[in-house]
């Protein structure tokens, strides 16, 4: 009991926009026990600011309007699209781990998804002074003039937070279905393999209908 009881305190103890950097694992487990989806959906709408902000590279179609106007469509986009997203991926995470004999529930997997929006997080005040400052670089793919400052520590940390979310994702999946990191990994992967080898074998099947009907 009293092992039981220090592993609770512990738990508590965890802040999971640190802990997620470096303890996947541990935070997910926190994120389980301890945090509502409540919680979760906090995260996705905070996280996902940076998202969308980062999305807006080469978007010409939204440089007429102003800096602010775009800010709010992103904070107003950024829950929709980080539920939705992180929504599908959970069903995904959560049917194929079941091949690999993962326990989690729907539920466990959300809650653990959802922390994957905290390293994105870090890119909201670097989008920000780019798109307030030159707007023109950030969403123009033709932009000739003189880059600002910013745009390299933003790209930068994008590729970083991408990176690091692969990594992290294995752990929260690995810890929310309690299964190894491999069969994590390959639960994260074949769904996107089957996707790349259906569209291959659809785009086939239509260049072999376009053929036999030409001749």
């Amino acid at each position: 009991m009293d092992d039981f009881n220090e592993r609770s305190q512990e738990r508590k103890k965890v802040n999971p926009f640190l802990s997620i950097w470096l303890h996947p694992k541990q935070t997910t487990r926190y994120m389980i026990e301890e945090k509502s989806i409540g919680f979760a959906l906090l995260l996705l709408s905070i996280g996902y600011i940076g998202v969308t902000l980062s999305d807006l590279i080469d978007k010409i179609s939204v440089i007429d309007f102003s800096p602010w106007l775009i800010l709010l469509f992103c904070v107003i986009a950024a829950p929709i699209s980080g539920i939705i997203g992180t929504a599908f991926l959970a069903l995904i995470a959560w049917l194929f781990g079941k091949l690999f004999k993962g326990t989690g529930t729907y539920s466990h997997l959300f809650k653990g998804l959802s922390l994957t929006a905290i390293p994105s997080i870090v890119l909201i005040p670097f989008y920000l002074i780019w798109l307030f400052t030159s707007p023109e670089s950030l969403m123009d793919p033709d932009f000739a003039g003189p880059y600002p400052w910013v745009i390299w520590i933003a790209i930068l940390l994008s590729i970083v937070v991408a990176i690091w979310n692969l990594i992290i994702t294995v752990g929260i999946i690995a810890e929310a279905h309690q299964i190894t990191n491999w069969r994590a990994f390959f639960t994260l992967y074949i769904p996107g393999i089957l996707l790349i080898v259906l569209i291959i074998l659809i785009i086939v099947l239509f260049a072999a209908i376009g053929i036999l009907a030409g001749t």
